[in-house]
């Protein structure tokens, strides 16, 4: 069959100038912003850490692509938009996607296919699924120089539709949805994530909160024996079991509760107050803030409870969150260390709609989770490259999205000679003078 790519075709004139073309201009990509990409990879080792963790029973004389060149590719593609495997088919020729994973261009090995990904996103057994786990945390606390003084933890679940029947899966009437609620943790001051699990469609006990609370905290002071922790989540986390065991290892909470008749009876004196003061002053909106001791029937003892109350034309909304937290006011504890857990929901929204981690369609949970662990390391690829940006530039704090379409979304011809690689990006480039200094700022410091 002939090749007819070259064959030239045409477009309406401009200014009565002919416009013609054809599919000859040689080896170029459209993603050439993921050698920033790899660079970030390449800084943060993680393909080789958790190709580490994966037995490898092939025969080594008869392996084309190694286990850390499979997961590399994969995450690579997720950090530029490319969630499925079946990706691969027509990107595993790509120059940019070769060059990126350490193979030349022109002469070097293609990229393994889509069917090779999906056998090794299958491949790891419940042990190594939960190793590749905590390396995420690993990560985490790789990330900082040295142990930080405290870190408050976010911890949240979120709705993961799915489309088939995957295992594990069930209906939740509050979605009105089959789906997974995998767990979500980030440090939010730093938008970095900590752990991502999977786990079923129904809301989750105490004690597997507690459960997964505890493994969380155990594996972070194996890196940080002396770090204040603080757990912050909604009230869905607000369980007896989760602040029991907080109080009894020294881990600091604040999460949300819901209200009571007896809580509600402890704060209506200056519930009625505010009511009163909003409709003599004819406000808009008044808000009072109090601190009570109450302990519920289920928690055997009384803990420091903070409430807003806000009195508006539509009626009076109270607002309950619980801590162990001993020091500031109860406005403080709500509007100032409650409060801005809120940030970590927009972190999910980066995982989910611009890393497309909810693309759990695979039918064994293992495999699931071990997607979830290769979009969290596209997160942390794409949050290297946001880091590397100097803050007073406004894509300093530019979402996933925007990164992509200014950054990596780039044209380039690659070509190979008999000594060099040479990538040649687009002239016009508005992003040229950034991307030349996050590409130095990337590049290794040691010998």
């Amino acid at each position: 069959m002939p090749d007819d790519t070259s064959v030239p075709f045409g477009f309406p004139a401009v200014q009565r100038k002919k416009i013609t073309a054809a599919f000859d201009g040689g080896r170029l990509t459209s993603d050439g912003g993921v050698m920033l990409l790899a660079a970030a990879e390449r800084r943060l080792g993680l393909a080789d850490r958790l190709a580490g963790l994966i037995a490898d029973p092939r025969n080594p004389l008869f392996v084309t692509h190694s286990v850390a060149d499979i997961l590399r590719a994969r995450m690579l593609l997720i950090a530029c938009g490319y969630e499925d495997a079946d990706d691969l088919d027509h990107l595993r020729t790509d120059p940019g996607f070769k060059l990126a994973c350490g193979r030349r261009p022109d002469t070097g090995r293609d990229l393994c296919s889509q069917p090779t990904m999906s056998r090794w996103e299958n491949a790891p057994n419940l042990r190594e699924v939960i190793r590749l786990s905590y390396a995420m945390v690993d990560t985490y606390c790789a990330s900082y120089k040295r142990p930080p003084a405290a870190v408050t933890l976010d911890i949240d679940d979120t709705l993961d539709v799915v489309h088939g029947h995957q295992q594990m899966s069930l209906f939740n009437a509050h979605y009105d949805e089959r789906c997974f609620l995998p767990i979500h943790v980030y440090d939010t001051a730093t938008a970095r994530p900590v752990a991502l699990l999977l786990r079923p469609g129904a809301p989750p006990s105490g004690a597997e909160i507690r459960n997964h609370v505890r493994r969380l905290v155990h594996r972070i002071r194996q890196h940080w024996p002396n770090t204040r922790l603080t757990i912050r989540g909604d009230g869905h986390y607000g369980r007896p079991e989760v602040m029991a065991w907080c109080e009894a290892n020294a881990v600091s909470y604040i999460l949300g509760l819901s209200g009571t008749a007896v809580l509600n009876g402890l704060v209506e004196p200056v519930a009625d107050e505010t009511r009163v003061q909003r409709a003599v002053a004819q406000a808009e909106a008044v808000r009072r803030y109090i601190e009570v001791r109450y302990g519920a029937r289920s928690w055997r003892c009384e803990r420091r409870v903070a409430a807003r109350i806000e009195a508006t034309p539509k009626g009076l909304d109270v607002r309950y969150v619980v801590t162990n937290v001993r020091c500031g006011t109860a406005e403080w504890l709500y509007d100032t260390l409650y409060c801005a857990r809120g940030q970590a929901e927009n972190l999910i929204k980066l995982h989910k709609s611009q890393l497309a981690s909810d693309r759990t369609s695979c039918r064994s949970p293992l495999a699931n989770q071990v997607r979830l662990v290769l979009h969290t390391a596209a997160y942390w690829l794409m949050l290297t490259v946001r880091d590397a940006i100097p803050k007073p530039q406004m894509l300093a704090s530019a979402e996933f999205t925007t990164l992509r379409m200014r950054l990596v979304k780039i044209a380039a011809r690659i070509t190979e000679t008999a000594t060099r690689v040479r990538i040649a990006f687009a002239a016009v480039s508005p992003e040229a003078t950034l991307f030349r200094g996050i590409a130095r700022s990337l590049q290794p410091t040691g010998p």
